[in-house]
């Protein structure tokens, strides 16, 4: 591995200075919980979708406003983690994620309960908010504890949970619906918070200690997030996430009706594309963590995954715009964009929390709050530009991916090697309110 040879670059890959990182089966248990919390924000938003139909039908609302559940929860997801990761920078991560747990259970409850449209909107933009807690305290955790190679290995777990959970929650979601109604769908979210509440509080212990928080309060916390959002390497890291994170999202939104309308597949080979392109992503992460832990730069294998996904894009684009629409040829593509995608998370991640790293709860907060934002405003671009044709989810896809080219190249500079892990390092620029 070539070492990057600036300042800035050296103390962008510091080791983690809280002690020593928990080895054998604490280390498994933390990440296993550790990725529970990522999984369960991404199950809540699309695991009821198969039941949109019945809910509107069962609340007498429109299809319009069904839909503005899950924008609802989308927002809560991009303002609970803005908030509370920068709060946990001042405050500690342990009580901050026992409270989002507890707050995920009560209103999925709520939710479950609710009697109108409007309180379920109010209720999921709730849990969406306490929802974010796990995901973006989640890698500040990470972060604390864990440093050198392996953390990359870690993030690529989670990153891996990222990207698959929502490719399978409508299909658990379908098969709560087929025995129940989808108010059952949100019981079974609040007993799955009930669970990981219960493993937060036996197996997560406070990974950052008072010595170690930032001072001056809340002002400090989110100041921190400023000096961030003001770094343009940061940010250009950022930007990679989020703008792979649109095309994922076209992707989500856009498959089904590509595939079992225009090339008439039935829901069930549906279901295995969509399964087959999930393990696309898990063996570009499975590869991103082989590769990581043999040396290779995380810069190098960002750049490849960008550049994979962006090749399956472009291939989409002009097999549509030449050959016409074939079932082949458009599941060929999307499961190289897939790999490719599956080989951005875990880099990108792993990156920006490393030049973050003296906030790391601010650094989370803004990877998984921009994530989300850019997900959320992408996937509805597929509907609006058309359905008689895959094109528009093709053309959306490429222009996020290119987006994150230059976004790469323009601000992140991989070749700069910023965010490397190194043995051995000088300590920490401190960030000061």
């Amino acid at each position: 591995m070539v070492a990057p040879s600036s300042s800035r670059n050296r103390a962008d890959a510091v080791p983690d200075t809280a002690g020593p990182a928990p080895s054998g089966r604490a280390a498994t248990t933390l990440i296993a919980v550790l990725g529970a919390l990522t999984a369960v924000a991404p199950l809540a938003t699309d695991m009821y979708v198969p039941g949109f139909p019945a809910l509107g039908e069962a609340l007498g609302a429109s299809s319009s406003a069904v839909q503005l559940t899950m924008t609802a929860f989308l927002a809560g997801l991009v303002v609970g983690q803005l908030v509370i990761g920068p709060l946990s920078d001042g405050l500690g991560r342990r009580r901050l994620l026992t409270a989002g747990s507890a707050g995920f259970v009560l209103f999925s409850v709520a939710c479950a309960a609710a009697p109108g449209i409007a309180a379920l909107t109010g209720a999921r933009f709730l849990q969406g908010v306490a929802g974010a807690a796990g995901m973006v305290l989640a890698r500040a955790v990470l972060t604390d504890r864990f440093h050198g190679p392996e953390l990359p290995r870690f993030f690529a777990v989670l990153s891996q949970v990222i990207g698959v959970a929502p490719v399978t929650a409508p299909v658990l979601g379908g098969a709560v619906l087929s025995l129940s109604t989808w108010r059952t769908v949100f019981a079974v979210l609040a007993v799955l918070g009930v669970l990981l509440l219960l493993a937060v509080v036996r197996a997560v212990p406070e990974s950052l200690p008072p010595e170690r928080r930032h001072g001056g309060g809340l002002g400090s916390s989110f100041r921190a997030m400023g000096t961030l959002l003001a770094d343009r390497i940061f940010m250009g890291y950022v930007l990679v996430v989020a703008l792979v994170s649109a095309a994922l999202f076209s992707y989500i939104s856009g498959s089904s009706f590509v595939f079992e309308n225009l090339h008439g597949v039935s829901s069930t080979t549906y279901s295995l594309i969509f399964a087959t392109n999930a393990v696309a992503m898990l063996a570009g992460g499975a590869a991103f963590a082989r590769l990581a832990g043999r040396g290779v730069r995380l810069n190098t294998l960002l750049s490849a995954g960008v550049g994979t996904a962006l090749l399956g894009a472009l291939a989409q684009v002009l097999l549509v715009t030449t050959a016409g629409e074939t079932l082949a040829g458009t599941w060929a593509t999307l499961f190289v964009t897939a790999v490719g995608i599956g080989l951005v998370f875990p880099s990108a991640m792993s990156i920006g929390q490393a030049v973050g790293r003296t906030a790391p709860g601010a650094a989370s907060a803004l990877l998984g709050g921009f994530q989300f934002l850019f997900g959320a405003l992408a996937a509805p671009l597929v509907g609006v530009f058309g359905e008689d044709s895959s094109l528009p989810m093709a053309a959306v896809m490429l222009i996020a991916l290119v987006g994150a080219g230059l976004a790469l190249v323009g601000l992140a500079r991989p070749w700069k090697g910023h965010g490397e892990p190194l043995a051995a390092v000088p300590a920490p620029r401190e960030v000061r309110g």
